[in-house]
């Protein structure tokens, strides 16, 4: 069985700058580099991994691309493009796309202080662009500003597979919450999927408080379009990747062995075209 990290993160802090990232992020500020990563995927028996940008930055990009040319366990990279404008996405992705690592790209949508950003006619436009190429679309779509777009985005852009990263960080703890309905109307889109990640980087969650919205998710996609992601490092805040590693597997133990292994890696090798 193929197993898949989808959404990891690497940063040197005296090569790129990263604008939210802050000293008093205590479990993740400072260098998180793939040698310190590499050990803990291999010891969880993980294939590949996708390493997924964190910060709007073609900086950002191309350090990521370095370390995949370099590191045979990195299997994609999820890198960025200026999707304020068109002509630069389709001149960026000419040349990205030559790149076998380069797998897709995403925007820091929840750090723009307009809400609706995603959805602006040339932000649109320059994700038709991104689909054109069939490359992928990572939305970070944090509840509850962004999630609401997704199936305006899937109408709108019906060949762009996305993916919702991080369940669109759901509020734990609160049965009643419009994110079930949104979450369940992004569902409806054959091309958007979900990203199990993310769930555990708050120490205070625990699987059984994290469980019902995961059910939830797999109810509505169904296990041939969600796939697991650590978010390493930022998921130190909660844990370690072993234990997040064994924690997803606590969220997916009723799952049949087809579905678990769609889950682990079978969605995100098609997903990103990785084998």
């Amino acid at each position: 069985m193929l197993k898949i990290d989808t959404h990891q993160h690497s940063w040197n802090l005296t090569e790129t700058f990263y604008n939210w990232l802050k000293p008093e992020h205590t479990a993740f500020y400072g260098n998180y580099t793939p040698d310190m990563l590499e050990p803990l995927v291999k010891a969880a028996g993980i294939d590949y991994t996708v390493m997924v940008q964190a910060e709007d930055t073609y900086e950002d990009t191309l350090s990521m691309l370095l370390h995949a040319s370099y590191n045979d366990w990195i299997g994609g990279v999820v890198g960025w493009v200026n999707l304020l404008d068109p002509q630069e996405t389709d001149e960026r992705l000419a040349m990205y796309s030559k790149n076998p690592y380069y797998k897709g790209m995403r925007h820091l949508i929840h750090g723009e202080a307009d809400p609706d950003w995603v959805v602006r006619d040339v932000v649109i436009e320059s994700l038709g662009v991104l689909s054109d190429y069939n490359l992928t679309f990572d939305v970070v779509p944090v509840f509850p500003n962004h999630l609401k777009h997704v199936p305006t985005l899937a109408e709108k852009l019906p060949n762009l597979k996305m993916v919702i990263d991080h369940l669109a960080k759901p509020p734990i703890g609160q049965k009643e919450t419009p994110w079930f309905d949104q979450m369940k109307a992004a569902a409806q889109a054959p091309n958007v999927y979900a990203k199990l990640s993310g769930q555990f980087d708050n120490p205070d969650w625990t699987v059984a408080d994290v469980q019902p919205y995961v059910d939830f998710v797999l109810e509505n996609f169904g296990a041939n379009r969600v796939m697991f992601g650590s978010d390493w490092p930022v998921s130190l805040a909660g844990g370690t990747y072993a234990s997040v590693w064994a924690n997803t597997q606590k969220l997916i133990a009723n799952c049949s062995d087809e579905e678990k292994e769609m889950i682990l890696g079978g969605t995100a090798a098609g997903f990103y075209n990785i084998s």
